[in-house]
């Protein structure tokens, strides 16, 4: 099936929107989209995001390739950015927002802010461009409290933090656009995604670390720079295409 997509795109490019393009997920989607000659313009306004990351991509593709990149500074909590970015674009993968559920509790005005009235112009920017299809980062906080396992996509609980509070109300944001537009929306629940350029000093990379650390302690008892290498150099699941990667890469 991915070899069958992969022909598909090259035979016919499109044009893709990467906000958060910066970022962990952000830079192996751009990664992937250009490998793949697609025409990608990428936003971040490196709140959370690195320009190293944007580096190493460029030295993974050809010149051709980056070349079909443009890159603009700005924030979605800005609308005219937000129509800018989505002109002439066929598809949004829309990664940026703020994470972190101590962060939002911290400081829930600039979470709510970005992850809700950003979401928000995004959609509406999208819309207007008559973008294709509005892909969007949703989280595994929209479980909330609901004690049942496994997870089923339709049984919520209530939210357990503010971050949890923004995420849901994009669910319901995009659902409402969807019905009432036609506007065709995707929200991705993740989890604990781990890989290439992630921040080994954030929060989610600590929860695999952690994860890493209890299991070699059990069975090899490594160094923990060992351990931080090890995770540093795990790969990710491309969004885009659906193929499958081994776990890493040493």
């Amino acid at each position: 099936m991915y070899k069958k997509q992969q022909k598909q795109l090259a035979e016919q490019p499109a044009s893709w929107l990467v906000t958060g393009v910066a970022g962990f997920i952000g830079s192996n989607l751009l990664e992937t989209l250009l490998k793949l000659n697609q025409r990608v313009v990428g936003l971040d306004n490196f709140s959370t995001g690195f320009q190293h990351n944007l580096d190493e991509v460029k030295t993974k593709v050809t010149a051709q390739q980056w070349n079909a990149f443009r890159f603009i500074k700005g924030d979605i909590r800005d609308i005219q950015t937000c129509h800018e970015v989505c002109r002439d674009v066929d598809y949004v993968l829309h990664q940026a927002a703020l994470g972190s559920v101590p962060r939002s509790i911290e400081d829930p005005l600039t979470t709510n802010a970005n992850n809700i009235n950003g979401f928000l112009n995004m959609l509406v920017a999208a819309r207007d461009a008559k973008v294709r299809r509005f892909i969007y980062a949703a989280s595994s906080s929209t479980y909330g409290d609901h004690p049942g396992l496994p997870k089923v996509e339709e049984k919520t609980g209530k939210p357990l933090s503010p971050y949890a509070v923004t995420k849901l109300v994009n669910e319901l944001y995009a659902e409402v656009f969807a019905r009432t537009y036609g506007f065709e929306t995707i929200g991705l629940r993740y989890f604990n995604i781990f890989g290439r350029r992630q921040d080994p000093n954030g929060a989610y990379a600590a929860v695999i670390f952690v994860l890493l650390i209890t299991a070699f302690r059990r069975i090899f008892s490594p160094p923990q720079q060992l351990i931080r290498q090890l995770l540093i150099r795990c790969t990710m699941l491309p969004l885009v295409s659906g193929q499958r990667l081994p776990a890493c890469m040493i």
